[in-house]
């Protein structure tokens, strides 16, 4: 999913402002330790968390800390959705995105310690439908591949067949990788996709005989005791605590999303869940993939060279400099992706960690082996300087108490310097713009059905004097195309929390008739998993 995973040294992605929030909910009581205790003052956190919700505008957040094996808090603050009375808590359930990730390599990791698959088996052998663009990359591409982010696909490529939200089944989704274009060669660089999670889902199912589904629940949520867990939004059931996801529409007023599942791309970021269950997967994971079932037994989910194997590094990234030097302290010695985990360190210890991003929702889970800690902070709304500045500050009080660094008003100066810098580039665009242009046909030439090929139709119409766009498989991309200037339109989606407006270029041929379409995101704060820029349009003869 789709909060860019690196965003602990990054800026926040979205615009800042001040809106009044629901008052604090008291936190319910959690087993603590004396040693953990005192280095986590529970008045502390939630004056944390407050200053987070106010500066970030946060309808809702909750929290989990396991210390040593166990849960020293766990606790929620505002509400699941605006305007209504219904407290977060530490049962709320919440979009965890793309911190689905870890829990699909640690599937693959258990069908390997059963014998059933190699990490190292090409993936057509056991998907042998399974296509790349290039047929080196098919043919070379191994199970492990599917998830450590090297494979040559581009930043969030193929992510428009699921985001936000698409009738594509899993099937189609993964058929159609055969067609979304490569970005480099293959594991030369590190680029983060959604995709071949999808394909991992697929080969999961196939390996093991069970969905993806009955897999989590019978692997990984019983036997942990993760009662409350769903495999997606749709596994919801009534009476489930779930959050509402938030956003700002036109990045400026807050307000309740839309609904979303990920049902065809369920391993990349499909499981909702509450950091009551995320501190029971957090101790498991700390504890090398041991746990105790039901009956006091000692179990393992997964054996240790797999769980070594998944906190590996296997593709380095490159470290960049912090957005503001406030976040100087942020900045790791080292950064890369294992399997389904960021690996980073953080004053002096190594970290074990990974985020999410949902369509109103973001979260982090963050383990510190070394101490045997960890952090999980679930939000319903689309800033990751709250999750981030949480996180940093309940890591300082264990890692060096003495000095403390004000985390919120550091990620709070990072974000308003991503928000100066996309409105500058903004200004630059209209002032470039030429008003007294005009387009070179009729709105009737531009209106046909276009196709792309891994995407699939894209229908142009004329309606009422004025051009729509729809997107034929997500219902969500509908909207009205207004002219920007020459042959460059831009589209508004009706959904205006999407914040995903995009310009569209017709390039006409020799003849005067539309021969492609391509498309770019208007703006700099629009999410990496709108991948318009991949997208070829050619109109259907």
């Amino acid at each position: 999913m789709a909060l860019r995973p690196s965003s602990l040294c990054l800026s926040c992605l979205l615009a800042l402002g001040l809106v009044p929030l629901a008052p604090a909910v008291a936190q319910e009581p959690a087993a603590t330790t004396a040693p953990a205790q005192a280095a986590l003052d529970p008045a502390q956190l939630g004056a944390w968390v407050e200053a987070a919700r106010e500066r970030f505008e946060v309808p809702g957040i909750a929290v989990a800390v396991v210390k040593d094996g166990q849960v020293v808090f766990e606790g929620g603050w505002g509400v699941r959705e605006l305007g209504k009375p219904d407290p977060v808590d530490a049962h709320t359930l919440f979009a965890i995105a793309s911190n689905t990730k870890a829990f699909t390599a640690a599937s693959l990791a258990m069908l390997a310690d059963e014998g059933k698959l190699s990490l190292e088996d090409r993936v057509v052998e056991h998907l042998p439908e399974f296509r790349m663009a290039d047929p080196y990359v098919t043919a070379q591409m191994r199970v492990r591949d599917l998830l450590t982010h090297r494979s040559g696909l581009g930043l969030g490529a193929g992510d428009l067949l699921f985001w936000p939200g698409s009738d594509y089944s899993t099937e189609e989704v993964v058929a159609r990788l055969k067609d979304v274009p490569l970005a480099s060669s293959f594991r030369e660089r590190y680029a983060y996709d959604n995709i071949l999670y999808a394909a991992a889902t697929l080969l999961i199912e196939r390996v093991s005989g069970q969905s993806y589904a009955q897999f989590l629940q019978q692997r990984f949520f019983d036997p942990l005791g993760m009662a409350g867990t769903r495999f997606n939004a749709d596994a919801l059931r009534p009476g489930d605590r779930a959050a509402s996801g938030h956003a700002k529409a036109d990045f400026t007023t807050l307000r309740p999303t839309f609904p979303l599942t990920w049902h065809n791309a369920a391993g990349a970021g499909g499981i909702y869940s509450s950091v009551h269950d995320m501190a029971r997967w957090m101790n498991a994971q700390l504890a090398g993939g041991r746990y105790t079932d039901a009956e006091g037994r000692e179990q393992r989910l997964f054996s240790e060279r797999r769980h070594k194997s998944m906190w590996t590094l296997h593709t380095p990234i490159n470290i960049p400099e912090p957005a503001v030097p406030e976040l100087a302290a942020s900045r790791p010695d080292f950064l890369g992706y294992g399997e389904g985990w960021m690996l980073s360190t953080y004053r002096g210890e190594k970290l074990v960690w990974h985020t999410g991003g949902w369509p109103g929702m973001v979260s982090r889970v963050t383990l510190v082996p070394g101490r045997n800690l960890g952090v999980v902070v679930l939000t319903n709304q689309e800033s990751g300087g709250a999750f981030n500045a949480v996180t940093l500050h309940v890591l300082d009080a264990f890692l060096q108490p003495a000095e403390r660094v004000d985390w919120v008003a550091a990620y709070a100066a990072a974000a308003e310097k991503s928000k100066a810098r996309a409105d500058d580039a903004w200004a630059k665009r209209v002032a470039a713009r030429d008003k007294r242009s005009k387009p070179s046909l009729p709105l009737s030439g531009y209106a046909a059905t276009y196709r792309d090929a891994w995407y699939g139709d894209v229908e142009v119409k004329q309606e009422n004097g004025r051009l729509l766009m729809r997107f034929t498989r997500s219902p969500l991309l509908v909207g009205e195309l207004q002219h920007w200037q020459h042959d460059t339109f831009l589209v508004k989606w009706r959904e205006r929390t999407l914040n995903g407006d995009a310009f569209v270029t017709f390039h006409l041929d020799p003849d005067g008739k539309v021969r492609e379409a391509r498309m770019e995101a208007a703006s700099d704060l629009t999410d990496f998993s709108f991948d318009f820029q991949d997208l070829v349009l050619k109109p259907v003869e």
